[in-house]
């Protein structure tokens, strides 16, 4: 199981992750909300722990956003705010539990093992991305549209997870190029993204379909049906 644990608190976060990993989790940490925004939208994990107030970005808008984009993944958020408004606003922004500070670490290991038990019909759905009439299987590598189904490679459903987790949003060369390659020792070419662009293009956009992947000349690319 994998969480991501967002909290600007260094003398926090660092104990809280190294328990994490004690009791058999994978643990990402990030320390703003810009970062774990970003790490939230790269990375699919089984959990997410936010401080409600972060640097940059608040917790509360990170789960806003992942709510807006169809993600599902479970959040937690850890925060003072402890009035019965601050409680309702974060559960109405998406959060599926709430824990005020300071806080016993036995209940947080309890309320972080009652929430990874998801009922399988969830992580379904978890694994499955809609935008427009365009739908992707994740876990079999399959894009419907219009009832069709269409085989798609690895990498083909990277970029089109990336795309469709960011509907109608500017999203850089320089974006796209780290989630789909980052770090790793494979070296693509110059032309790669451009070339997987393509590929992906010929599959979805089929017959008189309307495009979904809009080229923003010298930018980058938007998904989503461009308004008419």
């Amino acid at each position: 199981m994998r969480i991501l644990l967002v909290d600007d608190e260094v003398e926090m976060a660092n104990p809280l992750s190294q328990l994490l990993q004690r009791e058999g989790y994978e643990v990402d940490v990030a320390y703003d909300g810009d970062r774990g925004s970003q790490l939230a939208a790269q990375t699919r994990y089984d959990l997410l722990i936010l401080d409600w107030m972060l640097p940059q970005r608040s917790g509360l808008e990170i789960c806003q956003q992942l709510r807006s984009q169809g993600d599902t993944t479970p959040v937690l958020f850890l925060t003072a705010k402890d009035t019965v408004d601050d409680r309702v606003q974060g559960l109405d922004a998406g959060a599926d539990d709430y824990l005020i500070k300071p806080f016993e670490l036995r209940e947080l290991l309890a309320r972080v093992r009652a929430l990874l038990r998801r009922p399988a019909t969830l992580e379904a759905t978890r694994d499955r991305l809609r935008v427009d009439d365009l739908e992707l299987d994740m876990r079999n590598q399959l894009v419907y549209r219009q009832g069709q189904a269409i085989d798609l490679s690895e990498k083909e459903t990277q970029l089109l997870e990336y795309l469709m987790r960011h509907p109608n949003q500017l999203l850089t060369h320089d974006q796209i190029h780290q989630y789909l390659w980052g770090d790793s020792d494979e070296k693509p070419t110059s032309n790669a993204l451009a070339a997987q662009i393509r590929l992906l293009r010929r599959k979805i956009e089929i017959f008189s379909d309307p495009p979904l992947i809009n080229t923003v000349y010298g930018k980058g690319y938007r998904f989503g049906s461009a308004p008419e």
